[in-house]
Order: C-alpha cells, then structure tokens, then sequence
C-alpha cells in the first residue's frame, strides 16, 4: 500500500462495493460485506483518512457539453519525468495523470472547452515546456466504458446484483444517440459541492446549494437519469488486489473498431476504453491481478482481438491524478 499500512478482506469488500455503487447505503454494504453498519462507517472512514477511499461525483464532460477529453503520450528529457508529471498535474484541464514506462514517459488525459483548444493546450502552451521532447495528441471519439462501470470482482454476484442493475444497458450506449444537456446554474453548484464530497447527505448538500431537502434529492436524481452525473469512486487498484495497472494503446482496422472496441470492453481488466483520433484509434486502461497475468493478456485477449494491427503497453509506475482529484502517490515526495 502507498502508505505502508495492511488492507484487509473487510476493507477490499467495503471499497468494492462502493465501486459498484458510490452511494450505496451504509446499511446495504454492511449486509452485503457481513458486518455490522457501525463497523463499515468507521472503515471505511479510516480508509478516508488514509487517502485510500473517496467518493466524488463526476460530470460527464462530453454529455452535458462541457469539454472535449484529449489522450496524450509525453516523452521526457533524462530525469524530468516526475517533474513534468508534476507540472502536468497542477494543470486544471488535466483530470488523469500517470508517470509509465515503455514508448512513453508520461501520459494524461486532459478536457479541453472545444477540439480547437487543443493546439493551445498540446502546442502554444505545451504542459512541461522545454523538458517534454516528443508529444502526442488523441482526441476522445467515442467512450465503450469508463473507471465508473468497472467490477473488481471481489464480490459475487448476487451482491454485484444488488447493487448495480445488470439488466440496465451500458452507460455509454445509453446515451450515445442522444443530444448534450445543458445544467443550471443550480445544478452547476450540485455538481461542485458533490465533486468534493459524493456521499454528502441531501439534507448537507441542500445547506451547501442553498435549496430545500427535496430539491437538492430530486436534481440529484435527475442528474443522474439524464447521464449528466456519475459517482466516481476512487481507490487505487492495488487496494482492491490488483499489483498491475498499464495503459494500452492499439492499432486497429477501422471497420472493425466498433467491434474490436465492444469485446474489449466487455473484458473484466478493462478498466476504461475509448476510441481516439491518431496513430492508435483504440486507447484504454486495464488492471490485471498479477505481473505474470501480462503476458497471457497481451497473447491471448488483445492477440484474438478483430482487425488488430498494433499494440503498446505502458505501465502505469505512479499515478498522481485521477478525476481531477490528487492520488495518496502525489502526496508523497517524489523523486
């Protein structure tokens, strides 16, 4: 663990299931993990204090027309890699930042206002400056799944069940054909006071917005109907017993990347997935119990995928954001 401290079975199960679902009631995670309600709040507040656990809410940029989220790959000068990913990551339009190894040295995902502000951001106001020596760019197309959809596993399925509609179709596809939302200015002020806190009581979030109880509820819940807002919680994956994570990027036909895109989506590792302008038209995220599962992954599950011409693997070595929010990583010094 980041902080040097033992994640035991209760806590894995209390983390999974609030990745299954950021707003679960307490009483509901209690019976699901077998424990009592008292004991799950005080883990799981421990885990928050500890930086190992937090819920937030998420906008989703592209559904209610609020950015354009941007791929990119740095490499760096000798020895600036931390400090670039550093600087990267006190950029506001940077909502993931990692440092990795393989053909990059660094990557991020930013969301910028439109398609043309990507040439200031990657060109005119290049993240890193004169320490950054190569870049590339890869504008989100298209979304498969994303880190809000994704089952670690730890729990069966009749909990999974419980938690999450698994009759309900994929996020993504939900949303897909219809047109952007607009929010309010109300619900602009929801969404930042849920940003800092996802499991905020509507009684707390009513005070906060300045709305009645019932307001506060039925925007919240309309919110999220609509797919404007997401629970997002955050947890490193080695919290929830996974030792790899990496980014992968692939080359694939592109009449065949919807399906290419589908079956690995669909693939319990993948973590996020999304189609991408530029030389890789296939970008995603992926978790993978044990170092030695690697190579079996790369043969075997990206090897049988349809249209595939290339692949690149780099491994995430530190991740220092996530959903805008700082990791425990970049609390710590680095080198």
């Amino acid at each position: 663990m980041q902080d040097g401290a033992q994640i035991d079975e209760l806590d894995r199960a209390i983390v999974a299931a609030l990745q299954l679902n950021g707003r679960a009631p307490w009483s509901l995670v209690a019976r699901l993990v077998g424990a009592s309600e008292s004991t799950v709040v005080r883990r799981a507040a421990l885990l928050g204090e500890r930086g190992l656990l937090r819920v937030i809410g998420v906008v989703d940029v592209l559904r209610c027309g609020l950015g354009v989220p941007v791929l990119s790959r740095f490499r760096c000068r000798p020895g600036s890699t931390y400090e670039v990913a550093a600087r990267i990551a006190g950029r506001s339009e940077a909502r993931f930042v990692a440092v990795v190894s393989g053909s990059a040295d660094c990557v991020a995902e930013f969301v910028v206002p439109t398609h043309a502000e990507i040439g200031r951001v990657m060109v005119a106001d290049v993240p890193g400056g004169d320490l950054v020596t190569e870049s590339e760019t890869h504008a989100v197309m298209r979304t498969f799944v994303s880190n809000h959809d994704w089952n670690p596993g730890v729990l069966d399925e009749r909990a999974t069940a419980e938690l999450r509609d698994a009759a309900e179709l994929p996020f993504e596809d939900r949303f897909r054909q219809s047109p952007p939302e607009r929010l309010d200015e109300l619900e602009h002020l929801i969404v930042r006071a849920l940003g800092e806190d996802g499991r905020m009581s509507y009684k707390a979030l009513a005070k906060v917005v300045g709305s009645s109880e019932s307001t506060a509820k039925r925007r919240v819940e309309s919110l999220a109907r609509r797919g404007c807002l997401r629970f997002r919680t955050l947890a490193e994956p080695e919290v929830l017993g996974y030792a790899v994570e990496f980014m992968l990027w692939l080359e694939v036909e592109p009449g065949l990347l919807e399906r290419a895109g589908q079956q690995l989506a669909a693939h319990p590792a993948t973590r996020y997935l999304s189609a991408t302008t530029g030389r890789f038209n296939l970008a995603g995220q992926v978790a993978l119990r044990h170092y030695g599962d690697l190579f079996r992954y790369l043969s075997d599950d990206v090897g049988s995928l349809p249209g595939l011409r290339a692949a690149d693997v780099t491994l995430q070595l530190t991740t220092l954001k996530r959903a805008w929010a700082p990791t425990p990583a970049a609390r710590m010094e680095t080198p």
